[in-house]
């Protein structure tokens, strides 16, 4: 199986990383580069537990090859902290209960950055569908709206 160099920075950090040519983003990110934030759920695109941030657009990374992201910056759950202390989504998924078993977690926070970024200010309605693509099988989602929004509020200084 033939290989390949490529170049990625990922939560900052540049790296070059030898892959296979059908290496999945999700394999190079837990399993050559021990970013075990992002999950393998459904490896078929429909769960989002696997959704990182490619040049800041939202990618299931279990979709996505690794040389497809030669050149790209990359942004994992664990880059959204900044040191100790968490992201503005992160605390409010700590202090709004948004987190049950934790698995689609990182998915949701990275899809929720994304909303945010593109929308500061969403409706209920709006974060609803905005994560449309990602599924949680232990909450009736109440709870992660409510995370998403509590943050949204914060990060607009209200």
């Amino acid at each position: 199986m033939s290989k390949h160099l490529i170049e990625v920075t990922v939560n900052g950090d540049t790296q070059q990383v030898e892959v296979p040519a059908r290496r999945m983003l999700s394999d190079l990110l837990r399993d050559d580069l021990n970013l075990t934030g992002t999950k393998r759920g459904c490896e078929t695109g429909t769960c989002g537990a696997c959704s990182v941030l490619v040049d800041g657009e939202v990618v299931k990374s279990c979709l996505s090859l690794a040389v497809q992201a030669n050149g790209r910056s990359i942004t994992t759950i664990e880059g959204l902290a900044k040191g100790d202390v968490l992201h503005p989504l992160q605390e409010s998924f700590v202090q709004c209960g948004g987190l049950q078993c934790g698995y689609c977690t990182p998915g949701m926070i990275m899809t929720a950055c994304h909303m945010l970024a593109k929308n500061p200010n969403p409706t209920e309605h709006e974060v609803r569908e905005g994560l449309s693509g990602n599924l949680c099988r232990c909450t009736g989602y109440t709870q992660i709206v409510e995370s998403i929004l509590n943050a949204a509020e914060n990060m607009r200084g209200n």
